[in-house]
């Protein structure tokens, strides 16, 4: 059995996860996934770190999953416990030292081909269905920017196994952009999927799927009860 740690992205909570959570432990894994301070703007990257290594406890066979701007805590997650495995999920992919105000220029986004888009529905949620994108909407909090300028305690990759999910339709990080990115920072050619920049909402029992599969290359399988046996006549 696995313990699957969903870390959301900016200005969001651990809502935005719940759909994929329930079909983990109906498939006999646990799940978690805490909110993140990202309203808070005494909080910075090692406090995002903390109140997951907090939420986590004693709990092993971890496989940490992050989504968009979670993949700069995820990798400092990884420095303090010992997980199994990495999956980045519509990802940012932060360098080691890199302020998540710098990630932009570093990553020369602004020069990748790409919509742009002024309503948040249609560039986060644009094939999620309307109740559960606007409950999003009204869930989201705003994300502090005080200390985005601070460079990331991150020291280099950490030593566990790593995968990157990218979604084919994502309007928010393009998936050139991401196949580019992975490539040059972690040496990666993603796993793709069909889908917008929110594939827990749009495409939960898929993207569950993506992650027990991954769980299962680790060699952590579910354990599910046995099916019910029929009496003898």
């Amino acid at each position: 059995m696995a313990t699957f740690v969903l870390i959301h992205g900016a200005g969001d909570v651990g809502w935005y996860w719940h759909l994929v959570e329930a079909e983990l432990h109906a498939r006999g894994h646990d799940a978690i996934s805490p909110d993140l301070p990202c309203d808070d703007d005494s909080a910075g990257l090692p406090e995002y770190a903390d109140a997951v290594v907090g939420a986590i406890g004693d709990r092993t066979d971890l496989i940490i999953v992050a989504q968009s701007f979670g993949g700069f805590t995820a990798p400092l997650v990884c420095d303090r416990v010992a997980a199994r495995l990495l999956v980045l999920v519509a990802p940012m992919i932060p360098a080691p030292a890199e302020a998540p105000a710098g990630y932009s220029a570093r990553t020369r986004y602004e020069e990748e081909a790409r919509d742009h888009y002024d309503d948040a529905i249609a560039l986060f949620y644009q094939d999620v269905p309307p109740e559960l994108a606007a409950e999003a909407l009204k869930r989201a909090r705003a994300q502090s920017e005080v200390r985005m300028g601070e460079p990331s305690p991150l020291r280099a990759w950490p030593d566990v196994p790593t995968r990157v999910l990218i979604c084919r339709d994502d309007r928010m990080f393009p998936a050139a952009f991401l196949r580019r990115v992975a490539q040059e920072r972690l040496g990666i050619i993603p796993d793709e999927i069909d889908g917008g920049h929110t594939p827990a909402l749009s495409r939960p029992h898929e993207l569950a799927d993506r992650l027990e599969a991954y769980a299962a290359e680790q060699g952590l399988l579910a354990h599910r009860p046995l099916a019910a046996q029929p009496d003898s006549p």
